[in-house]
């Protein structure tokens, strides 16, 4: 399996079942076409409340520097970064801004901003990119024309949240599952009592938009089934205004760690470092795997640790330190969306 080395820094296991996260922007440069002389929003504070969005009228004046057929349609969107107050999203971008004055090269562009309850606090334009804006999470072609323009104050109320139950809780390789998504009111902790629409997409589409849109019912419930041969597929939800999500959730449902272990000797001189080589199932990330030695009756104690390779391998070293027959077994910690798991035990005789 690829583990997914880009969430790296994003995701944790849970013990709902899932992995949650978020999905990176793309990188990429300012157009160098466009220049921006002017950003106006008329409106500097505005009250939203639950599912809603509040218009806001967004003036951009500037210019496109071509003689393209096709970039005289051309639209903009204006992004707003977050630099106050607590809420789920950190920006938020206007929808397509069609020019309404003027020339390509000097124009003026109009269109809404539309400002979800999820922008509680406050927001302060920052650029201006050439549209139509991409995916809501994935990003787009072009990163915006840098512009310090006007802030505007979200009082939100009634935010909306996502969140997630898998059955089953850890999904087994090669199965099917499903996800009942609940949407709910975060001041109330209870559902809307409206069926909603909601996006449930697989893969691609929650990274790059474009996901199927469903209803919930009006308990803020949809259950949907999932085939998924190897795990990799990312699930998602998200409920949506143009052209961004108003809130959304990202997660790998949950997978067993299937560890194999062999060791290269099982009768060797007391204090000989014996290599165990092994792997984990679907696994080619630098995940942590840990040799164990029974002590006791019951008691298991690490002895050797070492990291996944590429390949999905991984080399440990026992050491027998007595002699006779000597219990051991490899321990993998939950990594990623791979739950932790034990391999069978092996022993290795110490003379």
């Amino acid at each position: 399996m690829r583990i997914r080395r880009v969430l790296a820094a994003l995701l944790a296991v849970p013990l709902t079942g899932a992995v949650l996260g978020g999905v990176p922007a793309a990188q990429a440069a300012p157009d160098p076409n466009l220049t921006i002389s002017q950003v106006t929003l008329d409106r500097t504070s505005v009250a939203v409340s639950g599912l809603n969005t509040y218009p806001v009228n967004v003036t951009v004046k500037g210019g496109y520097d071509s003689d393209e057929p096709g970039d005289q349609d051309l639209v903009l969107n204006v992004i707003l970064a977050r630099t106050g107050g607590t809420g789920p999203r950190s920006s938020i971008v206007s929808a397509a801004l069609k020019r309404t004055g003027g020339t390509l090269e000097n124009g003026t562009w109009t269109g809404r901003l539309n400002v979800a309850s999820t922008a509680n606090g406050t927001f302060k334009v920052t650029g201006v990119m050439t549209g139509p804006y991409g995916a809501p999470g994935g990003g787009t072609p072009v990163d915006p024309t840098p512009y310090s323009g006007q802030t505007i104050r979200v009082k939100g109320s009634n935010l909306p949240r996502i969140t997630a139950s898998v059955n089953p809780r850890v999904v087994p390789w090669g199965k099917p599952y499903s996800i009942t998504w609940a949407v709910t009111n975060t001041a109330t902790g209870k559902p809307y009592g409206t069926r909603i629409p909601i996006g449930l997409g697989v893969d691609t589409p929650c990274a790059e938009g474009g996901s199927p849109v469903y209803r919930t019912g009006t308990n803020g419930l949809i259950t949907k089934s999932y085939t998924d041969a190897d795990g990799e597929a990312m699930n998602c939800a998200h409920i949506s205004t143009d052209p961004y999500y108003i809130v959304g959730q990202w997660l790998f449902v949950a997978r067993p760690a299937i560890v194999s272990a062999v060791p290269s000797k099982t009768s060797v001189p007391v204090g000989t470092v014996v290599p165990v080589n092994g792997s984990v199932y679907h696994v080619t990330s630098s995940c942590p795997v840990h040799l164990q030695r029974l002590y006791g009756a019951s008691q298991w104690r690490t002895v050797s640790s070492a990291k996944v390779r590429s390949s999905g391998r991984f080399t440990v070293n026992a050491q027998p330190s007595y002699r006779g027959l000597i219990p051991y077994r490899v321990y993998f910690p939950t990594c990623f969306n791979v739950v932790a798991g034990f391999s069978k035990t092996f022993y290795i005789r110490g003379t």
